[in-house]
């Protein structure tokens, strides 16, 4: 399409303006035209829209541990960020949105970016002295050991 028409207005490459690039906001602006046609369907809030994505986590027990993997893809090591304080296990971080394209243009954007937070609350039976994290290929792996104590132990039952 050439540019001066509706739907793809004059501006010069490179330079911002009201049509500049900026995916946040353009879906916002795609999101707002709909709210009179469907009252009932869900519009982004703009502030859940712009500041937060969640990345999925899995999380499975065995006799001997608790392990949490989370997907945490294009998250570098250094905008990773574990703590544990008062038994809640947090994880924070940021996926950064590369802006700079060689060639060519955006035509669909699909994935999130931006701040992340994730809080687990742990169970007593956790040993918080040997908690283990590794981050690897985009997938974070922490093992959580359960006490002594908390592991499931066999009891014999006697027959009279």
């Amino acid at each position: 399409m050439e540019a001066g028409t509706k739907l793809a207005p004059a501006r010069a490459k490179n330079v911002p303006g009201p049509f500049a690039f900026d995916p946040l906001r353009n879906l916002l602006r795609f999101n707002r035209a709909f709210e009179n046609v469907f009252p009932y369907a869900p519009v982004w809030d703009e502030g859940l829209a712009t500041t937060a994505w969640t990345p999925a986590c899995d999380i499975f027990e065995t006799d001997k541990e608790l392990i949490l993997k989370a997907e945490l893809p294009e998250v570098k090591k250094e905008d990773l960020h574990l703590a544990l304080e008062n038994n809640v296990l947090t994880i924070k971080g940021e996926r950064k949105f590369e802006t700079e394209t060689k060639e060519g243009e955006f035509h669909r954007l699909e994935r999130s970016y931006g701040e992340f937070v994730r809080n687990f609350t742990l169970p007593n039976v956790i040993d918080q002295t040997k908690i283990n994290a590794e981050f690897k290929d985009g997938l974070l792996r922490i093992v959580l050991p359960k006490r002594e104590e908390a592991k499931a132990k066999q009891i014999e039952v006697k027959v009279k």
